[in-house]
């Protein structure tokens, strides 16, 4: 594979499905080539390329990594900037999602829900964010309303995405140009609320349903939703940095 000079770059971490192909699709029509990372999801990754390649040659591409790994981190950012020349965004997707109450956590758990919500995240940051910066790109973290409103019985993954808000708002500070016209990375997030259930059960009819009524617009809302958020912060968003928007159909106000 050659690359491709003046066409805006993003990567997102585990695009291969669910909220992550839908952000790799919606920035790939905004005109973006995509790097779609992926752990184990190959099939998937491989599918959504070929699909954005039909509609723009060697517009998408797939790359493995285990997130857990952190050596494998600066690789990865830089396999995006060996395929294609230059990095403008990075959407931090990737996450693990289960619950535990506090008499049951262990430090495996603790590895695997802070390293790949709050960990991976900045270090993949550190590795990206020289090659952003000289582009004024910008870094989308997908953290969680429950970041601010905790789940019951979900305690250390209320932490890591607690963290991963933390750590946009620190990014914001830290990127920002130290003077006007300098080099610079925008940092934000999007936070979603009752968007897409967990495919493995850990959240029943009865459970879901007691959610949405919680929810002002009492309905789910879908991945586009999501997507669209990330495009806007990514591309229209110039003078946005540090803040988080809550896609949630209002739960993260209601009582």
């Amino acid at each position: 594979m050659t690359k491709e000079t003046g066409i805006r770059v993003a990567l997102v971490t585990g695009g291969a499905k669910r909220v992550g192909a839908a952000i790799a699709r919606r920035l790939h029509r905004e005109g973006f080539a995509v790097a779609i990372h992926y752990r184990a999801s190959k099939v998937e990754a491989e599918s959504l390329a070929s699909e954005l390649n039909a509609i723009r040659i060697r517009s998408a591409v797939c790359i493995q990594a285990d997130l857990l790994a952190t050596a494998t981190l600066e690789p990865l950012v830089e396999s995006v900037i060996e395929r294609f020349g230059r990095l403008d965004a990075l959407v931090n997707n990737a996450s693990t999602f289960y619950g535990g109450t506090l008499d049951r956590i262990d430090e495996t758990q603790w590895i695997e829900l802070i390293g790949s919500n709050l960990k991976a995240p900045l270090f993949v940051c550190k590795a990206a964010a020289p090659h952003l910066a000289r582009v004024n790109g910008a870094i989308v973290n997908i953290t969680d309303i429950h970041a601010e409103r905790p789940m019951k019985d979900y305690v250390l993954y209320n932490i890591a995405k607690a963290g991963l808000r933390g750590l946009t708002l620190a990014l914001a500070r830290d990127l920002a140009p130290e003077c006007e016209g300098a080099p610079h990375v925008r940092v934000n997030a999007v936070a979603p609320g009752p968007i897409f259930w967990p495919d493995d059960d850990q959240i029943d009819e009865v459970e879901k349903a007691r959610i949405l009524d919680h929810v002002p617009l009492k309905r789910e809302g879908g991945v586009e939703q999501i997507a669209e958020a990330v495009k806007y912060l990514i591309c229209d968003a110039s003078y946005v940095t540090g803040q988080t928007i809550n896609v949630d159909g209002g739960r993260s106000i209601a009582i």
